[in-house]
């Protein structure tokens, strides 16, 4: 009994930014600036690669698939974030704090294999062309976006299970916005050798394999391109991809930071978090998805085209 008194926690509290009570403020009306952006932005992509036949094509359906888990992504954190700024409850029940980790690393895991997927597809569609439409059917792209939702799911079941089942010996302030995985292991007082290990195997897995499969995709693309004859078409070939890139670059860049190394202690045998861990947290899981409809938007003519008719159709309805 006695042990099992020191380890059961039932709530974590959320530090944040606590003690900061200028910088809560200020962060708060960015974060719900940028929240609205991301809701607005993003639905209206699903939208309109729902209703407008000329976005049914693979690459569209995996980018409402990405605006998709952007908005759920998002919606696991950002509430709850954004209340404690603005309150002095900043704590969260053990079991909120598991589906919290869940949801999030889930929608991490999955946007990293939808990247992947969609650099296959860029690859097929100017490399081989012809057989896109055979290589790249319905049933195909479908069931690629499935796996990556369903591996990200299992992966996400996994790393939880092993997080929460962990002993806390009272230890429950998490020095992070949300119920982050990295954060949530410093405060563990067992061996988590087991979670390095599994954390490292899933790096290779959604971190590592996709990036090979977008680094060769993009490699035998510029190959490609470089060979075309036409400068339209070499042009439009690189508008193509030059969105999804800059997606790549932004989303990879800050989580590979993130999540490449795992450790149970920051540096130096600090247990606190270092205050740029939070800003890149901050920065992937706020600043990325507000930046991915924005970016495809204004580099693709026809995400441009959809958009403009869907708002058009939209303003004509409410005049109407």
């Amino acid at each position: 009994m006695e042990r099992i008194n020191k380890t059961f926690v039932i709530e974590f509290l959320l530090l944040g930014l606590s003690g900061y009570p200028r910088l809560e403020i200020i962060f708060f009306v960015l974060i719900l600036v940028m929240y609205i952006i991301i809701l607005f932005g993003n639905g209206v992509l699903i939208i309109a690669s729902i209703f407008d036949s000329h976005l049914h094509t693979p690459m569209y359906f995996f980018l409402s698939n990405l605006s998709f888990l952007d908005i759920c992504y998002t919606t696991t954190s950002i509430p709850s974030t954004l209340i404690s700024f603005i309150s002095k409850k900043k704590n969260i029940s053990f079991v909120g704090c598991a589906v919290q980790m869940f949801l999030g690393f889930a929608m991490g895991s999955t946007e990293c294999l939808l990247l992947g997927m969609m650099a296959f597809d860029r690859y097929v569609a100017i490399c081989n062309p012809l057989r896109y439409p055979i290589i790249m059917n319905k049933i195909v792209y479908v069931l690629m976006a499935s796996v990556s939702w369903v591996s990200g799911g299992i992966n996400s079941i996994v790393q939880t299970a092993l997080a929460m089942q962990l002993p806390f010996c009272g230890n429950n302030v998490i020095n992070h916005f949300s119920c982050e995985i990295l954060a949530v292991l410093k405060l563990a007082c067992a061996d988590i050798s087991l979670n390095v290990i599994t954390m490292v195997i899933s790096n290779m897995v959604f971190l590592v394999l996709p990036l090979l499969v977008i680094f060769f995709s993009y490699m035998f693309i510029l190959y490609t391109i470089l060979t075309m004859n036409s400068a339209k078409g070499r042009q439009k070939a690189f508008s193509t991809c030059s969105a999804h890139l800059t997606v790549v670059v932004i989303f990879y860049g800050t989580i590979f930071f993130m999540y490449a190394k795992p450790k149970s202690q920051a540096p130096l045998g600090e247990d606190k978090l270092q205050a740029t861990d939070k800003l890149i947290s901050l920065f992937y899981g706020v600043v990325t998805p507000m930046l991915n409809p924005i970016i495809y938007s204004l580099r693709n003519k026809d995400v441009k085209a959809a958009v403009r008719n869907f708002l058009k159709k939209k303003l004509h309805l409410e005049k109407v």
